[in-house]
């Protein structure tokens, strides 16, 4: 898919790829070699760029500082995807983004300049998580997780398919229709920006290589102006989920203390007990699922209760605290790390993922169990 553009002065060649089609690589190759261009732009931001770069990123990951960041929802999210598509490339012999890979070596072998035009995925991918509620993100990483597992099915004519449209919104089409604030800040807003930094590249003759599910949007944006560092900021945090997290708390609070003040003790006391029990099993069976240390099943079940009453604080990101101390991820873990995603039961043999599916389930059992308690509590009182 190739599209000859120009603006200004400049002439453009945009050019539509699939990120794991061998066709594609060979046709990146073929274009930069024939337009020896000034600057080749790529669907990459830095951190995607040095990814490349290092290979050995993931031993440099501070395990405990995403728990205590709250990015463990996300970064299972992305290893999750990385995963979908180590797979496909395995299964077609071909290394994922290596059409990235190829117009960054295409561009040394011509001395052209190389150009990052993607939004750095980090703020691409917060801005998401942002605008998701916990049902959402529940429902994201089972869509990765089941597309993981159908890799198998994949032919090549599908594969094909893929130049059509962006990889993340292929796995998270379903998403896309019931929240469509979260396509918008995926592909729509990439595509203005990646529509930006390819028109202002330095240089006349410029080759763009991304993604083909990208060259619609952008030549639908290309004669718009557009301010980027609107693109590049945080939206606010929504007000009514920050204050719906401090209301449960206090009605929860609030039950208990008319459990006492008109049960009496014995009612108030059977309320407490219904609490305790039900929230900390719930959140210790998510932390089973997980396959955490007896250490952190147990923290799950003592904390769960108490942190269910905290907004500030979740049963998950103590019981992964806990988990990583426990068993702690060693140099082996992170460098196994790439080929351990590519199997549903390497996330649970892997140190560090296991880790992030333990705060992910330790959460979602303490939240199940928040819902239902109060009932239980209700029926006593």
């Amino acid at each position: 898919m190739i599209h000859h553009l120009e603006y200004k002065d400049k002439q453009i060649t945009l050019l539509g790829t699939a990120h794991v089609s061998q066709e594609s690589v060979a046709l990146v190759s073929e274009t930069i070699a024939a337009e020896k261009p000034d600057t080749v732009c790529v669907e990459l931001c830095d951190s995607r760029y040095q990814s490349i770069r290092q290979k050995d990123r993931w031993q440099n990951m501070d395990i405990i500082k995403v728990i205590k960041e709250k990015k463990s929802f996300l970064l299972l999210s992305n290893l999750l995807l990385a995963s979908f598509q180590k797979r496909i490339a395995n299964k077609f012999d071909i290394n994922p983004g290596q059409e990235m890979i190829q117009a960054i070596e295409s561009a040394e072998s011509v001395g052209a300049q190389i150009c990052l035009a993607d939004r750095d995925i980090r703020t691409t991918l917060s801005r998401v998580w942002r605008l998701m509620s916990l049902w959402t993100k529940l429902k994201l990483l089972f869509q990765l997780i089941i597309s993981a597992g159908q890799v198998d099915e994949i032919s090549r004519e599908d594969i094909e398919k893929m130049k059509q449209e962006d990889v993340l919104e292929t796995l998270l089409a379903d998403i896309g229709k019931s929240l469509p604030t979260v396509r918008e800040s995926l592909i729509d807003e990439r595509d203005r920006y990646l529509s930006h930094k390819i028109k202002n590249a330095p240089g006349t003759n410029i080759v763009a290589v991304v993604g083909a599910g990208h060259v619609p949007g952008i030549l639908n944006y290309w004669k718009t102006d557009i301010d980027i560092s609107m693109l590049e900021q945080l939206p606010p945090k929504n007000k009514t989920v920050g204050l719906i997290k401090w209301i449960i708390p206090g009605g929860i609070l609030c039950l208990l203390l008319a459990g006492f003040y008109y049960g009496g003790a014995k009612a108030g006391s059977e309320m407490v007990i219904w609490w305790f029990l039900v929230n900390g099993i719930l959140a210790g069976l998510g932390a089973v699922i997980a396959l955490a240390h007896p250490f952190t099943i147990a923290s799950s079940v003592l904390a769960a209760p108490l942190t269910s009453l905290n907004p500030m604080i979740a049963a998950g990101w103590v019981s992964g605290i806990v988990e990583a101390f426990s068993r702690k991820p060693q140099v082996k873990d992170f460098e196994n790390l790439q080929d351990d995603i590519h199997s549903l039961h390497g996330f649970w043999k892997n140190k560090v993922t296991r880790i992030l599916l333990v705060v992910l389930f330790t959460n979602l059992g303490s939240s199940i169990g928040t819902f239902v308690a109060i009932p239980l509590m209700v029926k006593v009182f």
